[in-house]
């Protein structure tokens, strides 16, 4: 396999402490990096850089890893613009407008909703995402469930079976027969696709028996739980994250002393999604508090039709330590290694030697630039599995 070194790199973020300033960022200055293949086989200083087949000199700019995005659901038609409308005008956001996506999805063909990731995964790839999750839940049946799977994992090894978004209109007045089909007929069609199993544990969609039922069966089937926690209110989603040994509790916006203890205390990563809070006007996650007790913090967008319809993780890198109590160190690890540790993965979200070749030039001298300048589409180019994926824009 040839050899390629990115050379002239002011500040190269490794997430590697050994590796660079003996920060949690691994910070090297005047860098360079070596693919080899789909891989990282070296880091460091220019001046020390081993000879290579090719060279990419990126002119002074900042390289980071590239996002790891563990939160998101793309498998859907159809939009929500009249309800993010009235939203912004006065009405509180409820679990309830997610049967609109449903009913959308239901009708698309599968051509139409593969062609739909498609979109959002080249709309965030553009702005620095090289891994992503995505979930089920739009299909609420079933056929629909498992072909939302199939979907999802032409495009992705993180797939999530999420039929326990909401109970499905068809069972709008037996919720425990809704679980059961989740837990029985439904689950078995899905497991092939899947990696993890996830439920929305929120007044208006799962409580936490239900939740708790959908997880186990999950678990049985060979599905990792992962657990929208703690959203809309106070609730038991993120212990029972805890106690089922779930890769992350997702959302945490409403936390009490003893959430928080147990999240710090366990493997459970706190995946924070402020695309939410900015989409609905909500009271944001404390991600200050979280971190100071020790809880690992993920940032993730949380990309869907209804509460967040962003794919940017820049944006909410920006929000994180705007709104969020976050350092711009801080929020650059959530969203790369952080991501990676809610996915429970060591082979993405740092730049070291082993590691998969997925890095971002950034159009900045530093990885402090994505919060310093919001808004602005600082991804200069992005490198996945060694391969150059967006390449520079003409000057």
């Amino acid at each position: 396999m040839t050899t390629t070194a990115i050379t002239h790199i002011s500040a190269l973020v490794t997430n590697d402490p050994s590796l660079g300033d003996s920060s949690p960022l691994g910070l090297i200055q005047d860098a360079a990096v070596v693919i080899e293949g789909d891989r990282v086989v070296w880091t460091g200083e220019s001046s020390k850089a081993p000879a290579t087949d090719n060279a990419v000199d990126v002119g002074g700019r900042a390289v980071i890893p590239g996002f790891v995005d563990s939160h998101s659901h793309l498998v859907f038609a159809g939009d929500r613009t009249q309800e993010f409308n009235a939203r912004m005008s006065g009405r509180a956001y409820s679990a309830g407008g997610i049967s609109t996506t449903v009913a959308a999805t239901r009708a698309a063909t599968d051509e139409e909703l593969s062609a739909n990731v498609a979109r959002y995964l080249a709309e965030a790839l553009r702005q620095g995402t090289t891994t992503f999750e995505t979930k089920s839940g739009y299909g609420l049946t079933v056929e629909d469930e498992a072909r939302a799977l199939r979907i999802a994992a032409r495009h992705t090894d993180e797939v999530t079976f999420l039929g326990a978004h909401i109970v499905s209109p068809d069972y709008a007045d037996d919720p425990a027969g809704y679980v059961d089909l989740v837990t029985g007929p439904m689950l078995d069609a899905c497991a092939p696709y899947a990696r993890w199993i996830d439920v929305f544990c929120e007044k208006g969609a799962f409580d936490g028996d239900q939740a708790r039922a959908v997880l186990t069966a999950g678990r049985a089937k060979g599905l990792h739980p992962r657990v929208h926690a703690n959203q809309l209110g106070h609730g038991p989603g993120v212990q029972l994250a805890v106690e089922l040994d779930a890769a992350s509790a997702d959302h945490c916006t409403h936390l009490t002393d003893a959430d928080v203890d147990a999240l710090a205390q366990s493997e459970t990563v706190a995946t924070l999604l402020p695309g939410a809070e900015f989409s609905t006007r909500a009271a944001w996650p404390d991600a200050r508090r979280l971190l100071d007790a020790g809880a690992t913090v993920a940032l993730s967008t949380d990309c869907n039709p209804g509460s967040s319809f962003t794919s940017s993780v820049p944006f909410c890198v920006a929000l994180a330590v705007r709104d969020m109590g976050m350092t711009p160190d801080e929020a650059l690890w959530s969203a790369t290694a952080g991501g990676a540790a809610a996915l429970r993965r060591d082979d993405i979200g740092r730049i070291a030697p082993g590691a998969r070749a997925d890095l971002v030039v950034l159009d900045a001298p530093s990885h402090v630039h994505l919060a310093y300048r919001p808004g602005v589409p600082l991804v200069h180019e992005v490198w996945r599995r060694g391969e150059r994926v967006v390449a520079p824009r003409p000057s």
